[in-house]
């Protein structure tokens, strides 16, 4: 996570918005929102940075599922000059390693390697998934860039399974409207869209036929395509020089294919998170 020393604001508004790409909590999917940076303010190189902070959050339980999980997570952040370990603020990585390419006050381009920290999904989250085979933690390299300006943040990223868990490819684009009505206080709304290789979304949504038998499913097979399309809203609020608090909502519509699968049991993803973050 990138954490910046001037101007003040900077660092803590970008982690806060870093922090909710998580869902679930330190694991990239379908459905997670790209965060997107709160403001179009240059980045400097200035040494080193740090964060600490500490999220709850509810989320479903898989993609798809209709039951809920509630999750603490703490949150570490370092960085120096345009090289940072944890969230990436410009992109759909909770968790990573990795380095800005180009940034000036507006536009930012970065690569992330990073990995999962939890299991996408597990059998034994629901009896729905029963006979069905965990899906593994794996690594991803991310190609991200945003564009930024006082009022919209226009964020696209592309990642890749490095690992060869089967987890594909996914492409995600999220504009983000930004308010003010008063100093401190920042409040953020707008659509994003994730497209899923046929790889990612088999692994995901898909049903083989070894899979059918065992777990009393039907066979199916989406295709690439759409995999998540969303609404986020969040508000973020900096109490001084240290010390900011966040919140953010984001619902979430599993489309097409991807939704008529016979693992989904609920087409709208709800997921919620407050978190509380310490900039050094």
């Amino acid at each position: 996570m990138l954490f910046t020393k001037r101007p003040i604001c900077m660092g803590r508004l970008v982690a806060l918005t870093a922090i909710f790409c998580t869902c679930p909590v330190f694991a990239q999917t379908s459905t997670t929102p790209a965060a997107v940076s709160s403001t179009a303010t240059e980045v400097p190189d200035d040494g080193w940075r740090y964060s600490l902070g500490l999220g709850v959050f509810a989320t479903p339980k898989y993609q798809g599922a209709s039951a809920t999980r509630f999750q603490p997570a703490p949150i570490v952040g370092v960085g120096y000059g345009r090289f940072f370990f944890g969230s990436v603020a410009d992109a759909n990585v909770p968790f990573g390693l990795g380095a800005y390419l180009y940034r000036d006050s507006h536009f930012r381009l970065g690569v992330a390697l990073s990995y999962d920290l939890v299991k996408p999904r597990e059998a034994s989250d629901d009896d729905h998934l029963r006979g069905l085979p965990d899906i593994d933690r794996t690594a991803h390299a991310t190609l991200f860039a945003s564009y930024n300006l006082d009022w919209l943040s226009v964020v696209g990223a592309v990642s890749q399974d490095v690992a060869g868990k089967h987890e594909g490819t996914t492409a995600s684009l999220d504009l983000l409207g930004k308010y003010s009505p008063i100093t401190g206080l920042t409040l953020t709304a707008g659509p994003g869209v994730t497209w899923g290789s046929a790889q990612y979304n088999q692994t995901f949504f898909g049903v083989n036929a070894e899979d059918s038998v065992r777990a009393g499913l039907p066979a199916y097979t989406p295709g690439s395509g759409i995999a998540a399309a969303r609404v986020t809203a969040g508000t973020s609020y900096v109490l001084n020089k240290h010390w900011n608090l966040g919140a953010r909502v984001v619902a979430s519509r599993l489309p097409g294919a991807v939704g008529n699968s016979p693992v989904v049991e609920k087409k709208t993803q709800m997921t919620y998170g407050i978190i509380a973050n310490y900039a050094f």
